[in-house]
């Protein structure tokens, strides 16, 4: 599939390298002239994988967000029609940071575009494990929130791609806030209670 990245962070442009990695076609939506971030992942990925917001939504199947959450209505914004897209949301709102008005991100997204399908999955651990989920013989999980399913679909297949060893389903829309609040509790635990953030959520079943 072709997928636009919107966002050459850390996030971002981990989950660009590890898509790329298992045959998927990305793009990454940012500014010109290109920032420090973003020609840094130039050299790892090509400057030719790089293109407006606008250029990489219209020509992507999925639209990843991964800019920092008080930005997530001006960037959706500038996507232009999403039609028929399915949109990843990876953003969190930290200490009260994020959009105005809005409880979680996703729902700022959705008030904000036209597609419905919408979700929210990479956004409840670090991008060091999004680069390498394996702990010894232990696989980290990941985890997906929202009404749509094709749009829980394409996000679980991605994640289980990448390496993670499955992508549990939290519910629907009314689990946005949920979902963001796990990631909240591995941000606590990583770098504010000092665990560090080589640390991975698993949901342990008999």
């Amino acid at each position: 599939m072709i997928i636009a990245i919107i966002g050459s962070g850390n996030v971002g442009g981990t989950l660009a390298q590890r898509f790329l990695e298992v045959g998927h076609t990305v793009l990454i939506g940012t500014r010109f002239p290109l920032s420090e971030k973003s020609i840094k992942l130039a050299t790892k990925i090509g400057e030719d994988c790089f293109a407006s917001p606008a250029g990489a939504a219209a020509q992507a199947d999925v639209i990843v967000l991964a800019t920092p959450a008080m930005k997530a209505v001006e960037v959706v914004k500038e996507l232009g029609d999403t039609t028929g897209k399915v949109i990843i949301d990876t953003m969190n709102i930290v200490r009260g940071v994020g959009p105005a008005g809005f409880s979680n991100t996703a729902d700022a997204v959705l008030a904000n575009t036209v597609t419905r399908d919408v979700v929210k999955c990479f956004n409840t651990t670090g991008f060091e494990n999004m680069l390498n989920p394996q702990y010894g013989e232990q696989v980290a999980d990941m985890f997906v929130a929202g009404d749509s399913q094709p749009g829980k679909a394409v996000a679980t297949q991605l994640a289980k791609e990448i390496g993670f060893a499955q992508c549990y389903d939290l519910g629907g829309n009314d689990t946005f806030t949920l979902i963001e609040q796990l990631a909240l509790n591995w941000i606590n635990l990583a770098l504010f209670q000092g665990y560090g953030r080589r640390i991975a959520i698993k949901l342990l079943t008999p």
